[in-house]
Formats: structure tokens, C-alpha cells, sequence
């Protein structure tokens, strides 16, 4: 089982969304507000002020699955989160040890389902 995560710009959420629900038996997503920036190195030098408000909205997109499914979600954030400038986002992998459901502590396998 792995957690696919990404950091998108918020006006692109519609459309990550739609593209996970396309993809057959996708087994769902949470979202959560975040706060960041892009730093290139082209950006220069900021002042105090910039260094303490340039944060911009983002979200951070998570979706648990089971490991033959992680290419196709990995690709349907980056194709549709994309938009060809810096602060795009990231996508990352991440083993997931074990899942229980808060509902009843049952165990979950989704690489056995």
C-alpha cells in the first residue's frame, strides 16, 4: 500500500478531482489547505517584508492505494495539476505500513483487494 501526496495550487483542484474519479475503482482522496512558496534561484534577494508574507495557497492532496494503482494517480495529478510555471506543486510517494478504520479497527489491505 502507498500514500500518493502532492502539493497543487488550489485552481487546479476541479480538475485533479475529476481525473481521480476517472480512473477506475479509485479508492478516494482527502484534501487539506496549506501555505507555501516556490524559491528559484532566479528569484533574487527579498526583503524582511517579502520573507514574511509570501506564502500562497496551496493543497495538499492525499490519496491511499494500492501499489499498481500509484503510476496512474501519480499521472492524473501531474497532467492535470500542471500549468508549466514554478510553484506547480510536487507529488511524492510514501509506503503505508498499515490502515485501520477508525469505524470499527478493522485492518485494511488495499494491495489485497
Amino acid at each position: 500500500m502507498k500514500e500518493v501526496r502532492a502539493i497543487i495550487r488550489p485552481q487546479r483542484l476541479a480538475k485533479v478531482r475529476d481525473a481521480l474519479r476517472d480512473i477506475p475503482n479509485f479508492p478516494g482522496v482527502t484534501m487539506f489547505r496549506a501555505e507555501g512558496f516556490t524559491a528559484p534561484a532566479s528569484a533574487g534577494p527579498r526583503s524582511v517584508a517579502e520573507e514574511l508574507t509570501d506564502f500562497v495557497p496551496k493543497l495538499v492532496v492525499s490519496v491511499l492505494c494500492s501499489d499498481d494503482m500509484v503510476e496512474v494517480i501519480e499521472k492524473a495529478i501531474i497532467d492535470n495539476a500542471t500549468t508549466g510555471q514554478f510553484g506547480d506543486g510536487l507529488v511524492w510517494i510514501l509506503p503505508v505500513q498499515h490502515v485501520k478504520r477508525v469505524r470499527n479497527g478493522t485492518q485494511m489491505d488495499l494491495d489485497d483487494e
